[in-house]
């Protein structure tokens, strides 16, 4: 049987070991280091708070190029959907124009929060843009912006772990949890 846990009135099962997670967040950043190695200035790794810290924080501790991080907090959420509004809580306060810019999200579902943080940064003009996500919904997906650094694609299930959460919940779990089917 599958490791479970109960978070509000839901129960969980590993759907995603860490060690897969790991796996999936070292290629990424062995991607990276190609496409950075040589950049004249730090790339700004832009993290969507506040599922992608963990992500984030892996992510950059396996990148070998010098880089700055900056947080924006945005939500979309509430329990288990998505409620297609976007708010935004926090921004950038200091000048990007010029730079190369890496958005460090840890879900790509329907596209719209992605979406709004582009239209945020690119208003700043960087010199490049990049999305770089630890999971993709490709059958939710509804926007024609490239995923350029996907680590895994998933299906329509809801997750938490590694960062996601139900309800605030579940961001300290190591592994990745799917709502058990019973």
């Amino acid at each position: 049987m599958k490791q479970r846990v109960t978070l509000h009135d839901r129960t969980f099962e590993v759907m995603i070991p860490a060690e897969k997670i790991d796996e999936a967040v070292s290629a990424i950043a062995e991607r990276l280091n190609r496409d950075y190695a040589d950049c004249e200035k730090a790339p700004i790794f832009v993290s969507v708070l506040s599922g992608s810290f963990m992500y984030l924080a892996d992510l950059t501790r396996k990148t070998t190029f010098n880089n700055e991080i900056a947080f924006v907090k945005i939500s979309s959420y509430e329990g288990t959907q998505s409620t297609g509004e976007i708010t935004q809580q926090l921004g950038i306060d200091f000048d990007i124009a010029g730079r190369d810019i890496i958005i460090v999200e840890d879900i790509v579902e329907t596209g719209h929060s992605i979406n709004h943080m582009v239209d945020y940064l690119r208003s700043k003009n960087p010199r490049t843009l990049e999305i770089c996500t630890l999971f993709f919904k490709p059958e939710k997906y509804q926007y024609d912006l490239p995923i350029k650094y996907c680590a895994m694609e998933i299906g329509n299930e809801f997750i938490v772990g590694y960062g996601l959460d139900y309800d605030q919940l579940g961001r300290n779990l190591k592994d990745i949890y799917v709502l058990a089917n019973d």
